[in-house]
């Protein structure tokens, strides 16, 4: 199950990745690339609680 888990936010942290490329680089699409962000530092983080959570 944790397998599982950490395929899924890698998966998601790449998904991000390439949504704030993408909104930083076509203009007038910047608001993506900051959302793209929000979300990349909202799945880290919740990943990096997970994950330390699990541990205990």
């Amino acid at each position: 199950m944790e397998a599982i888990m950490l395929v899924l936010f890698i998966v998601l942290l790449a998904v991000w990745v390439i949504v704030s490329v993408v909104g930083f680089a076509v203009e007038g699409l910047m608001w993506i690339g900051i959302i793209g962000v929000v979300l990349f530092v909202g799945t880290a983080v919740i990943g990096a609680v997970r994950r330390k959570a699990l541990h205990r």
